[in-house]
């Protein structure tokens, strides 16, 4: 007899021992509803990001917070969100995929109230470490949970539904900065971070009423009719069994190399990695670095500053280039959505790289250029950052959180994606923390020359290092990355 927790486990199974037959389309349908409440997670996320990039102004004036303490205010969101997705691996091991979205939903809602209700710096501080912890969560479980729930054919698809809805966020966070600026100084800020946790409680009620368990999780706790069942609705109901016997493989090579527990894992992560291991970590640390090494997070949480330096002076005319930017993010992520699981991953990839790059040096030179013709300069400089965020979402954005995702081991899956979460939330830190006494130091000019040559890099990285993935099962990736010849043969993965 089951008992009421095994019941909550799994709301939407059919009743009784076996599955309900699923028709393709009605397969697909469930495992994009599924993808789609999982990604709530994200937009909440993008939310809390970018609101600040508006805010920011309102809540100096209002609480007279010094350049100084803001850069520290932004950038330690980061290093909060660093804890959070750590955390939310080993929660996903124990807690279960769909009890961490719930927990993340919990907390997006205690730190946007506190963030909102602060009276001075550190009682900003305080609701930025709970709203960061929840990014940290956010960041880690969507990715996993899609992954998990995603049949192979459409993996690619659905796992890019959480970039989509990150930054469908961060652009809903521009409208109501600009929507919300006329309010008195005092008010406005507090509005704008404080609808941040209204989706909260949908999440938390789409988590419990309403999403699955993972199969693979249920398999690695023993539960595999719970994970049958949830096979059969997200595929076809014959391919069940055979995606069964593939999972429960899995789970026993996995025992038999590291054990069931947790520091096992972290063992053969970082301490004594496989060669397959070690390429697959190289893989998910270096695409992380080279995200965030681009600069993508000072144009989202610096982007009124950037405008208002290359001669832009009107407030508003300020917030409606950024809303313009965050617009062009989110446009640009449905591409990925509908051409990864075609063209391959490392074709985005490496298009995406090359594009960064070029706009990054254009936006470079916009900057040398704005004293000489501002109202060119300025035109120029929104120009490139609109295409520097199109061509960062069209793979850098939403690719290698895919990417990532698929390429670790089961046995590895939550706690590498919390590893890797972790490298993006400290590089995103560094950015965040020193943008401002990095163009201080060095010029806009010479900071965006500085992204530029990363992402230039960052081209040279996936070249070298990255296998194709695309139409890959899950349980085959490691054994595509124990093989030598798929890390070191880029023009045959390539094609």
């Amino acid at each position: 007899m089951k008992t009421a927790a095994e019941d909550l486990e799994s709301p939407l199974l059919a009743d009784g021992g076996e599955p309900a037959p699923a028709s393709k389309g009605g397969s697909a349908c469930y495992a994009l509803v599924c993808a789609l409440l999982a990604s709530l997670a994200s937009i909440i996320y993008g939310y809390n990001r970018g609101v600040m990039s508006g805010a920011q102004r309102f809540v100096q004036a209002d609480l007279g917070v010094t350049d100084a303490q803001l850069e520290v205010l932004i950038g330690a969101t980061s290093v909060y969100s660093l804890v959070g997705s750590l955390a939310a691996g080993w929660a996903c091991d124990r807690a279960g995929r769909r009890r961490t979205v719930a927990l993340s939903a919990a907390m997006f809602l205690a730190g946007s109230a506190l963030t909102a209700a602060a009276g001075g710096y550190a009682a900003l501080m305080a609701g930025q470490l709970v709203a960061g912890i929840a990014c940290g969560f956010g960041l880690v479980v969507a990715p996993v949970y899609i992954a998990e729930i995603a049949p192979a054919a459409s993996r690619g698809f659905l796992s890019s539904i959480p970039e989509i809805a990150g930054n469908s966020g961060i652009l809903l966070s521009y409208i109501a900065d600009f929507a919300l600026a006329g309010l008195p100084t005092s008010l406005s800020w507090r509005v704008m971070i404080g609808l941040g946790a209204v989706p909260p409680l949908f999440l938390a009620a789409a988590a419990v009423l309403a999403m699955p368990e993972t199969p693979r999780w249920l398999v690695l706790h023993g539960r595999p009719d719970e994970a049958r069942r949830v096979l059969a609705r997200t595929g076809t109901a014959g391919d069940a069994d055979r995606r069964l016997q593939e999972i429960a493989a899995s789970v026993q090579e996995a025992a038999k190399r590291a054990g069931s527990s947790s520091t096992g894992v972290w063992r053969e992560i970082l301490l004594r990695p496989t060669p397959a291991v070690r390429r697959v970590m190289l893989a998910i640390l270096g695409l992380q670095v080279f995200q965030q090494a681009s600069g993508v997070a000072a144009l989202v949480l610096y982007a009124p500053r950037v405008f208002s330096h290359a001669g832009i002076t009107s407030e508003r005319a300020v917030l409606g280039a950024t809303v313009l930017l965050g617009a062009a993010k989110t446009a640009a992520i449905v591409v990925p959505l509908f051409l990864a699981d075609r063209l391959g991953r490392r074709p985005m990839l490496l298009a995406s790289a090359g594009g960064m790059a070029a706009s990054l040096l254009v936006l470079g030179f916009s900057m040398r250029a704005e004293a000489e013709a501002s109202w060119w300069a300025a035109g120029t400089c929104v120009a490139a950052a609109v295409a520097f965020m199109a061509t960062f979402s069209l793979g850098f954005g939403p690719v290698i959180w895919m990417y990532g995702s698929e390429i670790l081991p089961l046995r590895l899956r939550a706690q590498g994606t919390g590893v890797g979460t972790a490298v993006n939330r400290v590089m995103s830190a560094v950015v965040g923390m020193t943008f401002i006494s990095m163009y201080e130091a060095v010029g806009m000019a010479g900071s965006f020359y500085i992204f530029a040559a990363a992402s230039a890099a960052a081209w040279v990285f996936v070249y070298t290092c990255l296998p194709e993935t695309k139409g890959r099962s899950l349980e085959e990736m490691e054994a595509l990355f124990d093989s030598a010849g798929a890390a070191s043969s880029p023009r045959a993965a390539l094609s």
